[in-house]
């Protein structure tokens, strides 16, 4: 039960971090050309924040999380350090995931012609960004309220 408070605690403090989020993944949108959409999750794969018409968010934010966990599993197991990035190549475009703070993940979803480097550039610099304002919310203490 105990869990369960904190998580909600925890989901309404990430609610404060929401629109600059948002407005982060919308100046990315902006400034990666070929980039189709954009999410920002919790690491278990809730979403916070998303521009990424035509996706069902949550598959992709799902999916995200558990990609994301084996590849921390594989960085552990090969002695790699912390999970930094994942890049997914598809015939019909990419699906990057990037380590945003201690909690959330960015993941960018872009069309086969993008270019990468500054694909991997931008969501660096997003992810890092919104690692701060999500960690940031997180690391406030919750509103106390009378009842």
């Amino acid at each position: 039960m105990m869990r369960a408070l904190r998580q909600r605690a925890d989901r309404r403090q990430l609610l404060t971090a929401e629109p600059y989020v948002l407005a982060e993944l919308q100046r990315l949108r902006a400034r990666v050309p070929r980039l189709t959409g954009v999410l920002a999750t919790v690491a278990d794969g809730l979403v916070l924040a998303r521009d990424a018409p035509g996706v069902e968010p949550e598959a992709v934010a799902i999916l995200t999380a558990a990609a994301v966990g084996t590849a921390r599993r594989l960085t552990a197991a090969s002695a790699l350090g912390d999970f930094q990035e994942l890049l997914v190549r598809g015939e019909h475009g990419y699906v990057a995931a990037y380590a945003a703070g201690g909690s959330a993940v960015l993941t960018l979803l872009a069309e086969p012609q993008v270019n990468v480097g500054r694909l991997h550039l931008e969501g660096r610099r997003s992810g890092a960004l919104i690692g701060e304002l999500v960690d940031g919310a997180l690391a406030r203490p919750e509103p106390q309220t009378d009842n």
